[in-house]
């Protein structure tokens, strides 16, 4: 104690202390607010643009409230990320409007035991909300960066129950099939064969189909075998295209 004394008086020690702890109590009384706006801006998300335009599913609701929205899209639009629109994540893509990604999911008609494929996983929102609510999640990038990016993040967020796949998903995922249902976040301009394929009996697939700037969102329905097919929505996604970029 004696060399301490020498080298630091106590006095000075103390201010030390003292000045460091301030700075930790501040430090955390600054970071406070950034975790309290981004929670605000949450619920109003969900209580004006989900709750306000009629989803009424619980588990869809919950999830559209547990999902950091903000932290799937690039930190030069993350003021953005709750507001009433698609945003772009690169590479030509975009993160669906909040309203979109809750319609799509509620009527697919989910459960806890629901196994589904999602086409395009792009920032990853979509089978983020999608793993909230279902026992297992397969998605498909074709968009290699894209795809290891979301991968990362959904492993920095503990979903062990997303798979992702870098590839075409115009061919689906055939080894983990059937499903119980399939999201499409990308427009072909005609539903994939594969895909129909890969439905499971009494199972459900959303899609848009169209061309570039003519889309309509399509439930597929599958019951003693075949499919009936209901136009639902007029949407705009980017299209789905092959390797070589062309569209479908």
């Amino acid at each position: 104690m004696k060399a301490i004394k020498e080298c630091f008086p106590v006095s000075f020690l103390c201010r030390y202390i003292i000045f460091c702890f301030v700075i930790l109590i501040l430090g955390c009384v600054r970071s406070q607010p950034q975790v309290d706006r981004f929670k605000e801006l949450r619920e109003n998300m969900v209580a004006t643009q989900i709750e306000a335009r009629g989803i009424t599913n619980r588990e869809v609701i919950e999830a559209m409230r547990n999902v950091e929205r903000h932290l799937f899209v690039p930190e030069t639009h993350i003021q953005h990320a709750y507001g009433d629109h698609p945003l772009p994540i690169g590479y030509g893509q975009t993160i669906s409007q909040p309203y979109i990604v809750a319609f799509m999911t509620e009527i697919l008609k989910l459960d806890k035991s629901s196994k589904v494929l999602e086409v395009g996983t792009g920032s990853g929102y979509q089978a983020a909300i999608l793993a909230e609510i279902c026992d297992s999640v397969y998605t498909i990038e074709i968009v290699e960066e894209l795809g290891m990016r979301s991968s990362l993040l959904f492993k920095n967020l503990g979903y062990s129950n997303i798979k992702v796949k870098i590839g075409d998903g115009y061919e689906g995922w055939d080894e983990y099939s059937p499903f119980d249902a399939i999201i499409v976040t990308c427009a072909p301009t005609h539903v994939p064969e594969p895909l129909k394929n890969q439905l499971k009996e009494g199972g459900r697939m959303i899609i848009p189909v169209g061309e570039r700037y003519v889309q309509e969102l399509v439930l597929l329905t599958r019951k003693k075998g075949s499919l009936k097919q209901t136009s639902v929505l007029p949407v705009r996604f980017v299209p789905m295209v092959d390797e070589k970029d062309m569209i479908y």
